[in-house]
């Protein structure tokens, strides 16, 4: 019958949420242990909160060792804010040039009155 216990990895020797392992049998038939990273809830639109799309969800200082075009979105606030909170503040900001507009044009109809 094979054996199937396996010493932890590292020093603390606890099964805590930190700390989780998985038994994995080697070519050799010999039972190892190998650490299970905790998954990461990834980054956060900064506007409304929802997960952004097209980055992976990773732990903070892994980030360092990805290239650019997967740590971003090649869009304006590409890591920062989701894309309808984009189309939203570009929206917005239209609206406010066109409402800009339209009061120099009736300022200046009045004037001529």
């Amino acid at each position: 019958m094979p054996d199937n216990r396996f010493t932890r990895v590292g020093r603390h020797p606890y099964a805590t949420k930190s700390n989780k392992v998985k038994g994995k049998r080697t070519p050799g038939g010999v039972l190892v242990a190998q650490k299970i990273v905790k998954k990461s809830k990834g980054p956060k639109c900064s506007d409304c909160g929802c997960s952004l799309a097209g980055i992976k969800h990773l732990k903070a200082t892994s980030y360092k060792n990805l290239k650019h075009r997967e740590r971003t979105v090649s869009r304006a606030y590409g890591g920062s804010a989701c894309g309808g909170c984009v189309k939203q503040r570009i929206v917005r900001a239209f609206l406010l040039e066109e409402q800009r507009a339209v009061k120099k044009l009736l300022a200046e109809r009045s004037a001529k009155k």
